[in-house]
């Protein structure tokens, strides 16, 4: 679904859903991408004037979580973590190998069509490293080999 194809009033049942609870703003964010595979401006102004929050402090949220995004996304997502503990175990250069394979450029889009690579800063498998999100699940120790294997079974 694009951006131009979602109107306000597509949000509505979702903030009807979300609103009365304490602290709604995430559980709405996440409905909306849920529902639309992205957070949609029209989505953004919407839930500010249903929170009553600045559309700059919905952006804020948008823009500081990396689940969300604010375009459609690809139909397959490799996340490779690049904290500190992951780096030291050779996350540098998986990324480098996983952009290489894939043909990604600085933007993350694969020449691949709908792969899509992401570092990301922490998925919270230090004591795994190098850790690699592909298509929301977990893997730990993931070297070159292992990232050839997985992205195999996407048929990549």
């Amino acid at each position: 679904m694009t951006d131009t194809a979602i109107r306000a009033t597509d949000i509505d049942p979702i903030l009807a859903d979300h609103i009365a609870r304490p602290g709604p703003l995430l559980p709405i964010l996440h409905a909306v991408q849920q529902a639309f595979g992205f957070i949609p401006e029209i989505a953004i102004t919407r839930i500010a004037e249903a929170l009553n929050l600045g559309r700059a402090e919905v952006h804020g949220v948008v823009s500081f979580y990396h689940d969300f995004r604010s375009t459609p996304g690809s139909a397959h997502v490799l996340r490779i973590c690049r904290a500190e503990a992951c780096q030291a175990q050779g996350a540098v250069a998986l990324e480098e190998f996983a952009r290489a394979r894939l043909d990604a450029g600085s933007d993350g889009q694969a020449a691949a069509e709908g792969m899509a690579v992401e570092a990301v800063y922490c998925l919270g498998l230090c004591a795994c490293g190098p850790a690699v999100q592909l298509d929301g699940v977990l893997h730990g120790r993931v070297d070159s080999a292992r990232l050839d294997r997985l992205l195999a079974e996407l048929g990549r």
